[in-house]
């Protein structure tokens, strides 16, 4: 696919750019834009914010992308008005969380700029981006029990997988909001910056990341997902086996041999 193929397109719910990147590939940048329902994620939005992240994903042009929201609200959450009726057989037909699995499957990064609310689905989202940079405002937060549900894209199992058991109990069974600095401490926000310059911080990480041996960045992300679904006897073994396959790369041999010769290495994505 071409790395301009999802530019052509007009979307309803989300703004979608480039952003050149002197060191290297140039960076995705993924803007929520219902400002009216604070980014509340409905099945259009949805769909729509994965059909873009699989085209840069493809994109030989890109090699990190941004997903933010504006400053009131990443995503205040799941659109309650699309659910509010549904019974759950509705639901199990419906599958909408379904889609979301395949934002897991992407192979480049994905970083989440944040501020203001992420509650509900956007803080389930923001969890399935690969890094979490949040202004000092943000809110995180899993309030599912106040509408007599629990969360169900992925909250009970990324939430207890980053801050652990304790934390994520108390999360989830209170349902209350957490500071951008209480979900650092935590260990579910990679940065915290200021609000007028949080979104810049996320890019300036996308670049750098953005501006590394394509190959390996990819094969590095896989492993360290591949921790959270195998025991470490399976994982060391996935792990050593992309490190192998690394050594077949044309960036492999650019990279040691740059090393070696004291310069910068030319990376080629191959």
């Amino acid at each position: 696919m071409s790395g301009k193929t999802h530019l052509t397109e007009t979307y309803k719910n989300i703004l979608v750019s480039e952003i050149e990147n002197p060191k290297g590939l140039k960076v995705g940048l993924i803007q929520l834009n219902r400002p009216e329902a604070l980014n509340a994620l409905n099945n259009e939005l949805m769909s729509e914010v994965v059909s873009v992240l699989e085209a840069f994903d493809k994109s030989n042009e890109t090699g990190c992308t941004v997903l933010t929201g504006n400053a009131k609200a990443f995503a205040a959450g799941a659109d309650i008005k699309e659910m509010a009726d549904a019974t759950s057989i509705e639901m199990l037909i419906r599958d909408q969380f379904a889609r979301w699995d395949r934002i897991r499957k992407l192979k480049k990064p994905v970083i989440a700029a944040v501020s203001g609310f992420a509650l509900g689905g956007g803080c389930e989202l923001a969890m399935t981006c690969d890094m979490i940079v949040a202004a000092e405002g943000a809110k995180f937060g899993q309030p599912e029990i106040n509408l007599g549900v629990i969360p169900g894209a992925g909250g009970t199992q990324r939430l207890t997988k980053a801050i652990g058991k304790a934390k994520s109990m108390e999360m989830i069974l209170t349902g209350k909001m957490y500071t951008a600095k209480e979900m650092y401490s935590a260990g579910l926000v990679n940065k915290v910056a200021d609000n007028d310059v949080y979104l810049d911080e996320a890019i300036e990480l996308a670049k750098d990341i953005a501006s590394k041996p394509t190959i390996a960045v990819q094969l590095a992300k896989e492993s360290i997902l591949k921790s959270f679904d195998s025991t470490i006897e399976s994982g060391l073994e996935f792990e050593r086996k992309n490190f192998y396959l690394l050594f077949s790369t044309e960036d492999k041999f650019e990279g040691m041999k740059a090393f070696v010769e004291k310069r910068k290495a030319e990376w080629k994505g191959r």
